[in-house]
């Protein structure tokens, strides 16, 4: 009786992280590097190994103080400022159409997140920021623009309620992402997060607080399909 073989994907063992380097040829797209949490030194020499088997390399959650660091490794590399996202690499040309919303101005840094996310994965985005449900007629001076797009990744802190709104106006799929912009009882993003599971209007799936990056990734995916 034969042996049934067993694969294993390989990674490259650095002690301190082991890093994915089939990732890219599973998923289709190398693995992302988030930099919280990591030395100045660890998040280098990860992207090193990353970029020289995918040949481009994508870290989130770079901070000003990291960015000076990859700029001396990466000197071609772009540094997102908004988005606090470094890459290193080419981009697939971009189709299909994700529509990033915002309930405020103060949500943006995580909707940057999320558009640079998938614009760097091959999407085209555009940004409708700060139409929040305080002033719903902002919104819908948009409608036409948004029932255009293929999927819409829709931010909020305070009450968490424009999900719901949208996913009450639109047929499109909705990735709803919870701030933890707001005062007091917001919870640091928990309020809006609830708000989203609880939703009654269908559509909406929720990622983690503040997680523009997962927002990000699985509308590019959705976008591509």
């Amino acid at each position: 009786m034969k042996k049934e073989k067993i694969f294993i994907d390989p990674f490259d063992d650095l002690g301190y992280a082991k890093i994915d380097v089939h990732r890219e040829k599973r998923k289709g797209f190398p693995e992302v590097v988030f930099c919280a949490g990591k030395t100045k030194k660890q998040i280098v020499n990860i992207a090193a190994r990353v970029f020289k088997f995918s040949k481009r390399v994508m870290l989130t959650r770079v901070t000003p103080a990291v960015q000076p660091s990859l700029r001396r490794k990466y000197p071609h590399g772009t540094y997102y400022k908004d988005a606090q996202i470094f890459y290193v690499g080419t981009q697939p040309k971009k189709s299909g159409l994700i529509s990033v919303l915002t309930g405020g101005t103060a949500d943006i840094p995580v909707a940057e997140e999320a558009a640079v996310t998938a614009e760097i994965m091959g999407s085209k985005v555009q940004r409708i920021y700060d139409v929040g449900v305080a002033g719903l007629h902002r919104l819908l001076a948009f409608r036409k623009k948004i029932e255009v797009s293929r999927v819409l990744v829709v931010i909020a802190g305070m009450d968490g309620v424009l999900p719901s709104v949208v996913g009450g106006l639109f047929s499109k799929p909705i990735i709803a992402v919870p701030t933890s912009v707001g005062y007091g009882l917001n919870l640091q993003g928990i309020t809006p997060l609830l708000t989203m599971l609880n939703s009654c209007a269908p559509g909406i799936a929720v990622v983690n607080i503040n997680n523009g990056f997962g927002a990000g990734y699985i509308a590019a995916v959705i976008n591509k399909l």
